[in-house]
């Protein structure tokens, strides 16, 4: 889609006026690779037609989006298919990144080898571990035939350019880092974890001693569904997502001013607008904004406490 076709398209269609707005920043990744400050997560094309895959697509990558993420396990292969077919115009213009879960290399390759072909591309721009949370999951991706042989031979090859991985444990992400030399590392970086756990800024040192870049996950969490919560707005999440717009707005400026490359925000259009929105016109939060914003997350169960 042209921006003239988009711009068009975006009087007609609700909630696309704000794609006339200014270019999202960008922030360096390694080698001189520049991130659009808000990742595009492939959990949002999950349920739609391929139309509105397009759609929601098109508009990220003419607001500034430049960093696409996706699982083969996000939908069972939903979101890999539909985002490659609504990536096919834009796929030389981008930084795409995926992973796996798989622990042993003969997974991993084969995984690896399916998620090139559905999503149309000849390599990834990051390929990462996926999910690490224990330590065996860490001692079988590093032991014999585990899945950190897949990545180091698939770069060898071309079919990878950067290696990372994802995480949602302290303990395993800091083992990673320890353990091998990643690009990159994707981890939940959010106010009420920082303020009730001290979850996160461990992460962070340690990346930054070891060359790696931050990229942010759960910046819009606020913590976990109540049982019986109304989940409907929400059914992608499993987690309550802040739903305040000032609140959102304070809690995303957090995460993006905790020196991190990139945020992806929860899976659906309107969190992603959202993200886009605020990201457009950031300003880095002031020493007391910071303070009085972990103030307020007293008393809110922390989605991610330290174990």
């Amino acid at each position: 889609m042209q921006r003239r076709d988009f711009l068009k398209a975006a009087a007609v269609m609700p909630g696309m006026a704000a794609a006339a707005a200014g270019p999202l920043p960008k922030r360096p990744y390694r080698d001189g690779v520049q991130l659009s400050i808000i990742g595009f997560g492939g959990v949002v094309v999950m349920g739609m037609d391929q139309k509105d895959a397009n759609r929601i697509v098109a508009e990220a990558f003419d607001r500034g989006v430049n960093y696409f993420d996706v699982a083969p396990s996000y939908g069972d292969g939903e979101a890999e298919i539909k985002l490659g077919e609504a990536l096919r115009p834009f796929r030389k213009q981008v930084f795409l990144a995926c992973k796996t879960q798989q622990r042993d290399a003969e997974g991993a390759r084969a995984e690896l080898e399916r998620s090139l072909k559905r999503l149309h591309t000849d390599h990834f721009d990051l390929y990462q571990f996926h999910a690490v949370t224990t330590m065996k999951d860490v001692e079988q991706i590093f032991g014999p035939g585990g899945a950190a042989e897949t990545f180091l031979k698939a770069r060898a090859e071309g079919k990878v350019r950067y290696l990372g991985c994802s995480a949602h444990s302290e303990e395993a992400a800091l083992a990673m880092l320890d353990r091998f030399q990643l690009d990159s590392v994707l981890f939940p970086i959010n106010f009420v974890c920082f303020s009730q756990s001290n979850f996160g800024p461990r992460v962070i040192a340690r990346a930054k001693e070891k060359g790696a870049a931050r990229l942010a996950l759960k910046a819009l969490a606020r913590t976990s569904w109540a049982p019986g919560a109304d989940r409907s707005r929400h059914p992608k999440a499993w987690y309550e997502p802040i739903e305040n717009a000032e609140l959102a707005a304070k809690a995303l400026r957090f995460t993006l001013s905790e020196d991190v490359t990139a945020a992806i925000p929860p899976g659906d259009e309107a969190n992603l607008r959202r993200a886009m929105d605020i990201a457009a016109r950031f300003k880095p939060m002031t020493g007391q904004e910071r303070e009085e914003l972990l103030a307020s997350a007293k008393g809110i169960k922390p989605l991610f406490p330290v174990t």
